[in-house]
């Protein structure tokens, strides 16, 4: 089967020949979710800002010559729905987001304004194109009352959130509930669902006040990396095990439209949380020239200590998995940066070669149900 390295088999063929739009191609987990698509054969879309850094995935991978993509904020109601209306996908992503902590801090407006405004503005062009059949909404593990507690939260747990980000995803995430029930429910309606992710690591992440993104800046620049949190405890994924889950999603809710509808947790696995500081440790182990400082902050936005996600839903029902040990997490998001760093001939191909990397992993690996 063509392209089956990258993965096709693992959604059936469902891409292939399908109009797929994305927002927020021009992002993080946008952009290697655009790269897989193309390569299981969809004719890919984009609206999204454009890129914030030269050095942004979307720009060193040259994906703008790769896909359609138009730029444009999901803020503005009117430009979207004429894009959608233009496009007429079959299936639609929703990742355009404001997806930084400390930047909601900093301009909390923007970050409701657009988790809030971005969710409703993509509902509401999913619900008036009519030739779109799956659409998924792009969420967070953070849109939970996070109460710090030990085991993982459930779909079904309360929505929450004490700083800006973590609230407007809550908020988002109830956004994303009243259209389901309100204007999603009936047959022959397109199918919804909501995928909520951890801490997503790998290359191409440029973004500010993110722990990986800041280690590699610091590489480059010779200097220590800062560590706000050293022991804060997160669910570190690379960056294709939620995308994976994401595509997952709407393979199934296109085969089934009415049994797979509504909210979806991607992390690792329950004993795969582990603190900064143990992601530090393993990132020097492979670039031991790193220095870490953890300096006493006066002030410290608040952050959560712990927080981890119930998977088994995902597991029991859509036939995902997380595929990736901590090692290789590391591994594979080390990688990414160096191929950036120590430039590759063709970056766009040293992605599409992970892709193949983590596809063919699953394929080998997954008679045995474990993590590889």
């Amino acid at each position: 089967m063509e392209n089956l390295g990258l993965g096709m088999d693992l959604f059936g063929g469902i891409f292939k020949g399908k109009k797929v739009l994305v927002t927020g191609d021009s992002g993080f987990k946008g952009s290697w979710m655009c790269m897989w698509l193309k390569a299981l054969g969809a004719d890919v879309y984009g609206y999204s800002l454009p890129a914030k850094s030269p050095l942004d995935n979307f720009v060193t991978a040259g994906l703008s010559s790769k896909i359609h993509h138009q730029d444009g904020d999901i803020r503005d109601l009117e430009s979207m729905k004429a894009f959608f209306h233009k496009i007429q996908p079959d299936i639609a992503f929703h990742l355009a987001a404001q997806a930084l902590v400390i930047q909601s801090y900093v301009d909390p407006v923007d970050t409701f304004s657009s988790n809030l405004m971005g969710t409703v503005h993509f509902f509401e062009c999913v619900k008036s194109t009519p030739s779109i059949r799956a659409a998924v909404n792009v969420s967070s593990d953070k849109c939970y009352d996070n109460k710090e507690w030990v085991w993982g939260y459930r779909e079904n747990d309360p929505m929450g959130g004490k700083d800006p980000y973590s609230a407007s995803k809550g908020c988002a995430e109830l956004i994303f509930n009243s259209y389901l029930d309100s204007f999603f429910y009936t047959p022959g309606s397109c199918a919804v669902a909501s995928g909520r992710a951890g801490n997503v690591i790998g290359g191409g992440d440029w973004a500010e006040n993110r722990i990986i993104p800041d280690v590699f800046r610091a590489y480059m620049a010779g200097k220590p990396v800062q560590v706000r949190n050293p022991f804060s405890t997160r669910p570190w994924q690379f960056v294709l095990e939620p995308v994976f889950g994401y595509m997952k999603l709407a393979e199934k809710l296109w085969l089934s439209p009415t049994e797979f509808q509504g909210g979806w947790n991607f992390g690792p696995l329950d004993n795969h949380n582990y603190s900064v500081g143990q992601l530090l440790e393993k990132v020097q182990q492979r670039i031991p020239e790193l220095q870490v400082e953890s300096p006493e902050l006066k002030v410290k936005p608040h952050e959560a200590q712990l927080l981890k996600l119930d998977i088994s839903k995902a597991v029991s029902l859509l036939n995902w998995r997380p595929l990736l040990g901590f090692d290789q997490t590391v591994q594979f998001t080390v990688q990414g940066y160096l191929d950036e760093i120590n430039p590759v001939s063709d970056l766009y191909e040293a992605r599409l070669k992970q892709i193949e990397t983590y596809s063919q992993n699953f394929l080998i690996s997954s008679s045995n149900n474990t993590p590889a």
